[in-house]
């Protein structure tokens, strides 16, 4: 009984992504598109050898392994939040703090492997500085996090570019940061590939995570604080503590995400002016953690299917006639579909959550 509750989620979820490539399928054709030639384009750019070497890396794969980086600690900064009762979609700002910081930080004369540590510590110090607000805000004035944290998101990025244009800038290269110094690097797995070493950090991060909710004594109060704050309250929880870890354990990871994207890039290993080396991360990381159900295992192989839409879609653009605004309609659909079923869920938690607040208080 108990491996049918652990693999129906697991059932659930294929059976989610089927009906949303039958969706995307049924875009297409309604669009005049040929959907099987789109999905074989999309499918042989994530598994290689739909380039062969003329318009860019034919190892499809592993480009697709270096997009989940980023999107597994991103999307477990999310899940963490929700498991802890708060919706932190503050990621994105905090993944842009972590990069800055790590910018800074990898130019330091260190030798190799401290200077990855103190490059990745940076980072995480970074995001769960810019985490740091959104907590004190809500545990002492009660202001939503969602409000906090896009105000601070858009904050985070202009207060990016700033620095990177005024205290970071290539000399060189005007678009983008100062390389990151050769000791700080993480070495490509495959030469002319996106995916370095740093591949084993986020999965070293998101097991690690896994046994600090299932198996310590902060992660049983985080899931009770999240689940029923009013119990946690008469057990005696510190909610105050418990949101507070919520919110800054979610701000390192994000941060991580961040420093990866500039020590864990090749060919540049440098963070561009407009931020766009890390845009969009922090948000592409809620539909990660949507489809892996909040669940840090989950999490990373809801990843690699993201990275792997991501990447196919490239591929789907250059090989078929598919555009690349219908192959967003078609991964939109997808990503909506496989998410649903968490999301619904949360949706009945939040209610459940204000009709136990409104008999306490009645």
């Amino acid at each position: 009984m108990r491996l049918l509750r652990t693999l129906a989620p697991v059932g659930l979820s294929l059976f989610a992504a089927l009906i949303g490539l039958l969706g995307g399928a049924l875009v297409m054709w309604i669009s005049g598109y040929d959907a099987i030639a789109g999905y074989e384009a999309l499918f042989e750019g994530v598994f290689g050898g739909i380039f062969d070497g003329q318009f860019g890396n034919e190892w499809g794969l592993y480009d697709t392994l270096g997009a989940s980086v980023p999107l597994v600690l991103t999307g477990l900064t999310f899940a963490i939040g929700i498991r802890g009762g708060v919706f932190n979609i503050g990621a994105e700002g905090q993944v842009y703090a972590g990069a800055v910081a790590t910018a800074a930080a990898s130019l330091f004369v260190l030798p190799p492997g401290v200077h990855h540590l103190v490059a990745m510590a940076f980072g995480m110090a970074a995001g769960a500085l810019w985490a740091l607000p959104v907590s004190l805000l809500k545990v002492t004035r009660g202001v939503h996090e969602v409000i906090s944290t896009i105000m601070l998101n858009r904050i985070a990025l202009f207060v990016g570019m700033y620095v990177v244009t005024h205290f970071l800038a290539n000399p060189d290269r005007a678009y983008q940061s100062i390389k990151a110094a050769e000791s700080a690097q993480f070495p490509a797995i495959m030469p002319g590939t996106s995916l370095t070493a740093a591949v084993l950090v986020p999965v070293i991060v998101a097991v690690a995570i896994y046994y600090l909710l299932a198996r310590t004594t902060f992660g049983y109060q985080l899931r009770v604080v999240g689940f029923n704050p009013m119990a946690a309250r008469y057990a005696g929880m510190s909610q105050t503590k418990t949101v507070n870890a919520t919110f800054w354990l979610g701000g390192m990871t994000a941060g991580l995400a961040g420093s990866l994207m500039i020590i864990g890039s090749p060919p540049s290993y440098a963070l561009t002016t407009d931020m766009s080396t890390v845009a969009n991360l922090g948000f592409d990381g809620i539909g990660v953690a949507l489809i892996g159900r909040n669940h840090p295992i989950g999490v990373i192989f809801a990843a690699l299917f993201f990275a792997a839409l991501n990447v196919g879609g490239l591929s789907m653009d250059i090989a078929s006639d598919v555009p690349q605004e219908m192959i967003m309609v078609i991964q939109g659909v997808i990503i909506v579909i496989l998410a649903a079923p968490e999301l619904l869920r949360i949706l009945r938690g939040v209610i459940r959550g204000r009709s136990n607040a409104e008999e306490e208080t009645s």
